[in-house]
């Protein structure tokens, strides 16, 4: 590991978390309201399905700190994914259709990611 790998880590990460923060302000609504957090579930579904793209194009080296561990590992988020289902078990509807579509779309979204990026 070089200063050139934490570089790009963190400067990947400094831009993926600013992409979700965003995201997440303009589409979230409030979960209390039985609101699906819709900002969250996108993120999550991008960022599997470009993950799996760029694991199938081959993208290596400082490449893959910068976009996979840094952009797409802060611009996903698992923790605020288990926040915001905590925050919905006053609704098991919600809950289950969140907790569905995050897991379930999570792998959909990156194997059709893998399979978009062996394809071209």
């Amino acid at each position: 590991m070089t200063v050139f790998h934490l570089i790009a880590v963190g400067a990947g990460g400094f831009l993926g978390a600013i992409s979700r923060y965003y995201i997440a302000r303009k589409l979230n609504k409030t979960v209390e309201d039985n609101h699906l957090p819709v900002g969250t579930l996108l993120v999550n579904l991008i960022g599997s399905f470009l993950l799996g793209f760029i694991v199938s194009v081959g993208v290596d080296g400082l490449y893959i700190l910068f976009i996979g561990t840094g952009f797409l590992g802060a611009f996903t988020t698992f923790s605020t994914f288990n926040k915001e289902l905590y925050t919905l078990k006053k609704f098991p509807g919600k809950w289950f259709m969140y907790f569905s579509y995050t897991y379930v779309g999570g792998i959909i979204f990156g194997l059709l990611g893998y399979l978009f990026g062996i394809s071209i």
